[in-house]
């Protein structure tokens, strides 16, 4: 497939905001994150703003943007529908939930239910998002029981990250979620590798005599449809090469995992400020390693209609 920067973006925004939206709305509610203004503040704006930063991207890969709006209307049956409709009422709890921190100076009561609910409606958009793709049964690299657990483990371990650089920058992290960001950091690159190994090993049964109900031979295509890439080949058809793939794959375990993993556990034994500055590092290197990451969960999909074309 096509990796458009602008669903790249998107995917990796939306996962770490929503991943900090949902911890800061259960741990403050509970009263594990003190209801301080400025941490309320920060929290709260880096993670709607990496939500809506990614929302808005994503119409970027729209042919009419401006229609963007019908996509609400199919949520019987679309799951892009739904996740819209679930990312835009997520902004309610979450809008309340941050107003009763930031302005009221609260977490408790109505503003932990608020807190709550925004938990509950970021996990909801995420599982959305993954099953975007996971229903997609001509992509069989996406079409398989790895892709959503991924998008949920990968937006916990993104938001821990975040929100332990966070904490960690206004003097009030702790060793538990210290802990609890190395470990999905862990289960986040175990789960990558697996996907990989799934992947590298996955034989797709369609191919052009199961297309064409063609048996006794193998069936082939003499000649293309057309003479220049139409937009099928464009966006279906993106090929990447298998040294690019190994080295991307590489550049991803050392920015997304290890790097991370690395600098959290040197966060362990530095005093502050050293921690806060380590801590911090680990969620830019994460970031960064997750871009690629979904750069190539799009390249590397291989999407049926190819066959159509002799690939």
């Amino acid at each position: 497939m096509h990796p458009a920067f602008s669903v790249v973006f998107f995917t990796t925004a939306t996962g770490a905001g929503y991943g900090l939206l949902a911890l800061l709305g259960v741990l403050a509610g509970q009263g594990f994150i003190p209801p301080d203004f400025w941490l309320g503040l920060t929290g709260m704006g880096l993670s709607l703003g990496l939500i809506s930063a990614g929302l808005l991207s994503s119409a970027g890969h729209l042919g009419r943007p401006e229609r963007a709006w019908r996509a609400f209307s199919q949520w019987r049956s679309s799951w892009l529908s739904r996740e819209g409709v679930a990312s835009v009422a997520t902004f309610v709890p979450a809008g309340l939930f941050g107003i009763g921190w930031v302005v009221l100076g609260r977490t408790s009561g109505w503003v932990a239910v608020a807190g709550l609910l925004a938990a509950i409606g970021a996990v909801a958009t995420v599982c959305t998002t993954g099953m975007i793709y996971a229903s997609l049964k001509p992509i069989a690299q996406w079409h398989s029981r790895f892709t959503l657990p991924g998008y949920l483990i990968f937006s916990a371990m993104t938001g821990s990250v975040l929100l332990n650089a966070l904490l960690q920058g206004f003097a009030a992290g702790s060793n538990m979620l210290l802990a609890a960001a190395l470990l999905l950091t862990a289960l986040g690159w175990g789960l990558k590798l697996a996907t990989w190994r799934y992947n590298d090993r996955l034989e797709i049964p369609t191919n052009a005599n199961t297309a064409t109900g063609l048996s006794g031979g193998t069936v082939r295509s003499m000649e293309w449809p057309h003479t220049e890439e139409n937009y099928l080949l464009k966006e279906m058809g993106f090929r990447i090469a298998r040294k690019h793939s190994a080295k991307l794959r590489l550049i991803t375990q050392a920015l997304a995992f290890a790097l991370p993993a690395l600098l959290l556990i040197a966060a362990f034994a530095l005093p502050w400020p050293f921690a806060a500055a380590s801590s911090i590092l680990s969620a830019i290197a994460q970031l960064a390693g997750m871009l690629v990451e979904r750069w190539l969960f799009f390249a590397e999909a291989k999407h049926t209609v190819t066959l159509y074309y002799g690939r």
